[in-house]
């Protein structure tokens, strides 16, 4: 009973979270993906969508807080950049934006995301 039923009640909060994010419903996700996050603070996945919720809310200081700490646990983690590149720019952290869309770019030469928005730098 130790590891398992754990990551499975994880995972389980996790898909609930995602969904209300998709959903629009930042006040309920938020709180959940914080407890998955504070529970399990190496879940990237978790880490992701909770910078995202973030972000939709408003709380862009705290969506960029997150997505910093993602970088630094995944720094390869190609969508976490861009869309930390993205929040730095509607901040306008233009320096910040254009290094993050410069790095996937390094990485993933071909990404759509990227290539859309270091145009802009």
């Amino acid at each position: 009973m130790g590891a398992e039923p754990a990551r499975e009640e994880i995972a389980a909060r996790f898909s609930r979270a995602v969904a209300l994010r998709v959903n629009g419903q930042y006040d309920e996700a938020i709180p959940e993906l914080q407890s998955i996050v504070e529970t399990a603070p190496e879940h990237v996945e978790a880490r992701q969508e909770l910078a995202l919720a973030l972000c939709y809310s408003g709380l862009f200081d705290e969506s960029v807080v997150e997505f910093e700490r993602l970088r630094e646990m995944a720094p390869d983690c190609l969508p976490a950049r861009n869309n930390l590149g993205l929040t730095y720019a509607m901040l306008g952290m233009n320096d910040e934006a254009k290094a993050e869309f410069e790095y996937v770019l390094s990485k993933d030469p071909e990404n759509e995301v990227a290539k859309k928005n270091i145009v802009y730098f």
